[in-house]
């Protein structure tokens, strides 16, 4: 192995001079290229990146802003609410007190532009007073969703209901209201302040949101009370099983890219909840449109940076097209060389393997085993010997012919080759129908398991042999191991003390395994035991 190895060797030399040499070549224009590429690249995420992070501030103070402003028309409309109540449940409902009552109604709806009326209902759900100029009598707003709900609930607190369409008006209209209570603390009526759903609207169409921004004002419930562009559907919208809805119950305040339920944009949302009411915003910007500008940029500088890589590339391919042209021209020198040496490799190979069985031959047995041995009297290590032979085999050659027998020991063959588990491990032909197994490093128990495995291996092929007489092929095996000691013990010694074990195995029945305990020579037997089916 050692001549092959040497005679490799230049080859391999002129290989790792002639490769590397254009590769670096090729290498270096390809890393010139991907640093270009890698910079734009990083140039281009980098300010995508610092877009983003500009457009998440503006949105999130568009919606900080937007909250305020819905805080505090509520806050003023709720303020009203809480004085009304208190001169309602302090004044009575007598004639004179809802006379007056109704000039503070209309004074209040005068000075707060948000306000779309007053109203004072009854326990029954009649007009008792508003901020219009008249008090229609036949109205009745028992059914509607904020009186439901301050009848059966004894909070006193404000109630922000449905967006609903006014009866006196027919506007979208938001409703804010507080229960009325009878001195005994039962259920005397609502005082309700409506704020038109337009007035929202014309505060957020002071914004540039661009053509597929949003601004939307909802319930905490899901329920939308107007949006921005306005569709036919907004207004009273569920969006409960929205991603928006999910962002919005796991915090006050965040931001986020969805894709809208309402018109299928997708956004760059941030939404805030209200600090005194249940509700919230959000502010939203396309994100199509806020990364337009970015985009052009970034077409336009990949534009530069792909001229640049063609221009790199075609200077790159002349670069190592004449490097590589030398390199050819150098590689005609040893072209012939080469071809021998091919030649000689593949005559090494060829001297070294056995034809038909593809194993190790016994000329590569013979080298490996002196090697072995020396190896382990240097290294004062054990090395084992597994010889094999097939039972009975001129009988299978006579009974199934030479082709058959050939065919035989190719199949045996493979099996002998998958017992070398380790780099170092030799299995061979030995001669004839005789196979063996150099295993170094390995004691007579480890020998032994081996051979045993080739032999339960190759009986379970069950390839017939009527001239056998277990009916099917078998092998008998002979194993010996030892650590050798420079100066009084020789590789034949080995060989032969496997022999002696695998005569032993043919003589005591065939088909087994044998150790040879006897042959020892002046050295430590390894081995005392007997595995399940070998013979010592």
């Amino acid at each position: 192995m050692t001549g092959l190895t040497d005679k490799v060797k230049p080859q391999d030399e002129v290989t790792a001079k002639r490769i590397p040499i254009t590769s670096l070549a090729g290498i270096f224009v390809i890393l010139v290229c991907l640093s270009l590429v890698f910079v734009d690249g990083w140039r281009s995420w980098t300010a995508r990146k610092t877009q983003l992070q500009e457009v998440d501030i503006a949105t999130s103070n568009m919606a900080r802003a937007i909250a305020q402003h819905a805080d505090d028309t509520i806050k003023e409309a709720d303020t009203a609410l809480v004085g009304l109540v208190e001169r309602v449940q302090t004044d009575g409902t007598s004639p004179l007190a809802l006379a007056r009552l109704h000039r503070l109604l209309a004074l209040r709806v005068d000075e707060l532009p948000q306000l779309n009326g007053l109203f004072v209902y009854d326990e029954n759900g009649r007009w008792l007073t508003n901020s219009q100029p008249t008090t229609a009598t036949n109205v009745n707003n028992a059914d509607r969703d904020y009186f439901v709900y301050h009848r059966t609930h004894s909070n006193v607190g404000p109630y922000i209901g449905l967006p609903i369409q006014s009866r006196s008006t027919g506007s979208w209209i938001l409703t804010i209201s507080r229960r009325i209570n009878h001195s005994d603390g039962s259920f005397a009526g609502v005082a309700l302040a409506t704020i038109s759903i337009a007035y929202f609207n014309k505060y957020y169409e002071s914004f540039d949101i661009g053509q597929h921004g949003a601004i939307g004002l909802a319930l905490d419930s899901g329920v939308m009370l107007t949006r921005r562009p306005l569709l036919k559907d907004s207004i009273g919208k569920n969006i409960s099983n929205s991603l928006l809805l999910e962002d919005v119950n796991k915090g006050k305040a965040g931001t986020t890219i969805i894709k809208s339920g309402q018109d299928g944009i997708s956004r760059i949302n941030s939404f805030r909840r209200l600090d005194q009411y249940p509700l919230f915003v959000s502010a939203a910007l396309s994100e199509s449109e806020v990364l337009q500008d970015w985009r052009a940029d970034t077409y336009l500088h990949s534009a530069g940076v792909l001229i640049l890589l063609i221009v790199l590339g075609l200077v790159g391919l002349n670069l190592v097209g004449q490097i590589k042209r030398r390199v050819d021209a150098e590689a005609e020198i040893v072209q012939t060389r080469d071809a021998l040496e091919k030649l000689n490799q593949t005559l090494q190979k060829l001297s070294l393997q056995d034809g038909l069985t593809g194993l190790a031959n016994r000329r590569h047995f013979d080298i490996a085993l002196e090697k072995e041995f020396n190896r382990a009297m240097r290294n004062a290590s054990s090395l084992a010997l597994v010889m094999i032979d097939v039972d009975c085999f001129k009988q299978y050659n006579d009974i199934y012919g030479h082709a058959a027998g050939d065919e035989c020991l190719r199949r045996l063959s493979q099996v002998v080759k998958s017992s070398q588990n380790r780099p170092g491990d030799i299995a061979a032909r030995y001669g004839g129908e005789e196979l063996s197994v150099l295993l170094p490093g390995t004691d007579v128990s480890g020998a032994l398991l081996v051979a045993e495995n080739i032999r339960v291996a190759i009986r379970n092929l069950a390839i017939e042999h009527t001239g056998n007489p277990a009916g099917i092929v078998t092998i008998s095996a002979g194993v010996d191991a030892f650590v050798p000691i420079r100066d009084e013990n020789m590789p034949l010694e080995l060989i032969q003390s496997a022999d002696t074990a695998l005569y032993s195995a043919k003589t005591s029945g065939r088909d087994r395994v044998c150790q040879n305990v006897n042959f020892v020579h002046g050295r430590v037997p390894l081995y005392t035991g007997s595995p399940t089916g070998v013979a010592s």
